[in-house]
């Protein structure tokens, strides 16, 4: 079992700046492929960004350039780096985790991941 607790998140200007965090519990954090995902109000859920057990990462289209992903194996912890926000980028983000070494047409999916965190709420303001 692995426990994710996100964190990070708050309200901000458009054009500026939010670090989402992602903790994990267990040893094996190494082991896990992360991916961050948002459901904005009255959206569904959407895929944002995934990092690789190698550290690989792959974005949405809507995100590239803005938001970077990052992990720290030895702080068992992944991070969402999200600049130039929009007001597009208003959603609860969410981290999830899975052992799956798939490609990124998986990683991208919802179903690839087994654990996921409660969510953060990301407000972007004009």
């Amino acid at each position: 079992q692995v426990q994710l607790v996100e964190s990070g998140g708050g309200l901000v200007q458009a054009g500026g700046s939010l670090r989402l965090s992602c903790a994990a519990s267990g040893r094996t954090f190494s082991s896990y492929a992360m991916g961050w995902f948002r459901q904005a109000p009255g959206k569904e859920r959407e895929f944002v960004a995934t990092i690789s057990q190698t550290g690989s990462t792959y974005y949405t289209d809507s995100v590239k350039g803005r938001f970077t992903s990052s992990r720290d194996n030895a702080k068992n912890t992944v991070y969402l780096q999200m600049n130039s926000l929009k007001l597009e980028d208003t959603a609860v983000y969410y981290c999830a985790a899975t052992t799956s070494w798939g490609n990124w047409g998986n990683l991208i999916r919802e179903r690839e991941y087994d654990y996921w965190g409660q969510g953060t709420q990301v407000t972007v303001s004009s």
